[in-house]
């Protein structure tokens, strides 16, 4: 019989609030032995013994990476384990084959054995993770002020006709204003006051918030940050999509999968055609949407793009499927092969040296003044505007 410490085993994990299910397999699949334990710091350090007795660990394979199994993962990882994401089995194989924590971390030990690609899971001891905490409070706070605004609609919608003839004309923040403003004790009146300050104090939240991210997401990519469209929020979401190991993903159609720009094979006999991808990191999609669109509206070069693809009969959600994948492209090089940053802290007192205003540079350059003062801040990058503008201002 084979020592044990001659063995390969693989490691299985069906994950809980308070319970780990640990299941291990030998090379060719063979059940070995499985056993519960406490999702605690003790727990993880006697589910890695369990497994370490039966041989040495390939691979441990653990569902819920970014929830309920994520302590483990990182105290596995911390061990030197290879740990890699099982996706949950589907409700349809679950009714077919019974469900039991048993049968749930041999299947997930089953497909560690089985899949030498499966996913690598986020690490939490970076940067991200801080963008990520971040980021979930500002989704929260931006949701329930959506909340709070649709509330206020219906509630006006269905008011008296005075109170509403004195809202009408009023824009959203005008409202907004007037309501929290308002002293009567009526009970229409203080239900629209409350949601009114509700919404106020929730807008100055999300401010607050965005504050936060900007010098979070400049600190940890700067090349990301410095792309043209990329603000704190979409760069944000970005790199929480990524995560802080981002050379997990190995290429760039493996990050365009992840975000789900990248089309599906859906082809069959003499059909030969993809279809569109609606899986995916979501959020990382939506923020590829708002890149393209801010690029379609003042980037030269994407302009030239959507012109040229308008003019072969292409529509205009084919051109931002397109668009969004070779922001994807180019996003990942950002993070995963990030390029140092042209400095332009030299632009404006040369400007000033030279006596210059805005407003002369932007006729000189073609441009407008508040464009030539974005790249002075550092808040819009723009190599090729930089270099002229640097060179015209050693020039005069």
């Amino acid at each position: 019989m084979m020592a044990s410490q001659d063995r390969e085993v693989i490691v299985g994990v069906d994950t809980h609030a308070d319970t780990l299910h640990a299941a291990v397999v030998d090379a060719t699949g063979r059940r070995l032995s499985d056993s519960g334990f406490p999702a605690t710091g003790a727990g993880y350090a006697a589910l890695l013994a369990f497994a370490g007795s039966f041989g040495r660990i390939r691979r441990v394979g653990v569902e819920g990476t970014a929830s309920y199994g994520a302590g483990l993962a990182d105290h596995l990882r911390a061990a030197g384990v290879d740990v890699r994401e099982v996706i949950r089995p589907s409700r349809q194989q679950r009714r077919r084959r019974g469900k039991s924590d048993s049968a749930d971390a041999y299947a997930a030990a089953a497909v560690a054995l089985a899949d030498d690609d499966m996913p690598t899971p986020k690490t939490r001891d970076g940067q991200v993770e801080q963008i990520r905490v971040v980021l979930v409070a500002r989704r929260s706070a931006l949701k329930a002020r959506t909340a709070a605004l649709a509330q206020i609609k219906a509630l006006i919608v269905t008011a008296p006709e005075q109170l509403r003839a004195r809202l009408r004309p009023l824009s959203d923040e005008q409202r907004l204003r007037r309501l929290a403003a308002a002293r009567s004790d009526e009970p229409l009146q203080l239900a629209l006051r409350s949601l009114a300050r509700r919404a106020q104090a929730l807008r100055a939240e999300v401010d607050d918030l965005d504050r936060l991210l900007d010098p979070l997401v400049t600190s940890a990519a700067p090349a990301l940050r410095a792309a043209y469209g990329v603000g704190p929020v979409t760069g944000a979401q970005l790199l929480v999509t990524a995560g802080d190991n981002p050379e997990r993903m190995r290429s760039k159609p493996a990050f365009a999968a992840l975000c789900g720009v990248s089309p599906i094979p859906a082809s069959s006999g003499r059909t030969t055609r993809h279809r569109l991808n609606r899986g995916g990191d979501r959020q990382a999609n939506n923020a590829l949407y708002r890149i393209a669109l801010v690029r379609m509206s003042s980037e030269q070069r994407t302009r030239d793009y959507v012109a040229n693809r308008t003019e072969q009969g292409k529509t205009m959600p084919e051109i931002i499927r397109c668009l969004k994948r070779y922001i994807a492209d180019e996003i990942f090089m950002h993070i995963v092969q990030p390029q140092p940053v042209p400095t332009i802290d030299d632009l404006r007192p040369l400007r000033h040296a030279r006596g210059l205003t805005l407003a002369t540079a932007a006729q000189a350059l073609q441009s407008w003044p508040s464009a030539i003062s974005r790249i002075e801040r550092g808040e819009r990058r723009d190599d090729a505007l930089a270099e002229r503008y640097r060179q015209w201002l050693t020039a005069a």
